[in-house]
């Protein structure tokens, strides 16, 4: 009894394994949305490889840039310093690692009049043009945040975007790149920290098309 119910547990093995193969099935596959995820990230990183190995002068990669970062409410942009040093120094690190010079949050609180920094967010050129003197900045990176709220039908809860718009203008305001990183959340109650999660998760992809942009058309 035993040995044909052996011999019967082999044939239907062997049968399931067959019917696998002319199936074209194996178990330790990745399934197809895995398969896209992986060809999508190795195509973004081939991308940003490809623009960090933009060529850049040393006459370019030695002029200053400003980092300064905004939150947009009601049409209007908040920009205190002090609320987004992590932010800027999230931008700050990696533009530093490619060899190109900015300035601390510190640095630009202590050089800086907050309303001259208000005018880069509101498009005041006279004030914008002052505040680059302070610093001896060639080059303005101004980061806007911006956010928006929507009832989410399918999982029934507040759904909060967040979008990171980089904007990279010389010091008289002509614009050299412009970048954009977005994403979407459920924790909608910390806008700030859900910013610098985007900034961490996005900051290799934008840096590298501001940075092929500012050696390329920099003058």
């Amino acid at each position: 009894m035993r040995k044909s119910s052996a011999i019967l547990l082999a044939c239907c093995a062997i049968a399931t394994s067959a019917l696998a193969q002319q199936q074209g099935f194996r178990f330790s596959s990745p399934s197809a949305d895995a398969q896209a995820e992986t060809a999508l990230q190795q195509q973004k990183r081939a991308q940003v490889d490809a623009q960090l190995s933009t060529p850049c002068r040393d006459r370019i990669k030695n002029r200053r840039i400003v980092v300064l970062v905004g939150e947009e409410r009601n049409g209007n942009v908040s920009a205190p310093q002090g609320q987004f040093g992590r932010h800027v120094e999230a931008i700050n690190g990696r533009l530093q690692t490619l060899g190109l010079k900015t300035y601390s949050p510190e640095q630009i609180r202590k050089q800086v009049a907050q309303e001259e920094i208000d005018a880069y967010f509101k498009n005041d050129p006279d004030r914008a043009i002052s505040a680059s003197k302070r610093l001896a900045a060639q080059y303005v990176l101004k980061g806007v945040i911006a956010t928006e709220a929507a009832r989410n039908a399918v999982v029934k809860v507040n759904q909060v975007s967040v979008s990171l718009d980089l904007t990279l203008t010389d010091a008289a305001g002509r614009p050299v790149s412009t970048a954009r990183a977005s994403n979407a959340s459920y924790a909608g109650a910390d806008v700030s920290g859900m910013a610098l999660t985007l900034i961490e998760e996005r900051a290799d992809e934008v840096v590298a098309q501001l940075y092929a942009d500012y050696c390329q058309k920099a003058r």
